[in-house]
């Protein structure tokens, strides 16, 4: 197989499950259930393109930071589980607040298209965690 397409589908299969599309469109709808049909596409565009923004430059200068750190790829791993973890565990403990509906939503409030829409609910500390593991094991691999 070409390595392009294997790193692609390296990518694809390491991230898939952290950012979670399925998953998190209910998230998105429920969140801006107050906002037009125009707002929602245009959050979800700037949304996307924030998470791309973000998982590229994770995967381009991720391992160079950790190196400058001094941090190693199995402490990286360890910690980016915990951190999953931990935010799995408060989601699950304090369940989902419910929507207000005798409160008057003002239509011109935006909701944030970086936080919290990209960052913690599309790509968060596990995904970030995967995209600078796959750079590093990616890099070692081309070297040899």
């Amino acid at each position: 197989m070409h390595p392009l397409v294997e790193s692609f589908l390296l990518i694809y299969a390491g991230l898939f499950p952290f950012v979670n599309p399925v998953g998190s469109a209910p998230i998105f709808l429920a969140m801006t259930a107050s906002q037009s049909e125009a707002v929602r596409r245009s959050l979800a565009r700037r949304v996307a393109l924030n998470g791309f923004l973000l998982l590229l430059g994770s995967l381009f200068i991720g391992s160079h930071v950790l190196t400058f750190f001094g941090i190693s790829l199995p402490i990286l791993r360890i910690g980016g589980g915990l951190a999953v973890a931990s935010f799995g565990w408060t989601m699950l403990r304090d369940g989902v607040q419910p929507a207000r509906e005798t409160e008057e939503v003002d239509e011109d409030s935006p909701v944030g298209a970086f936080y919290p829409l990209t960052m913690p609910l599309t790509v968060g500390p596990g995904s970030i965690a995967v995209a600078v593991a796959v750079a590093h094991n990616g890099r070692r691999r081309w070297r040899t």
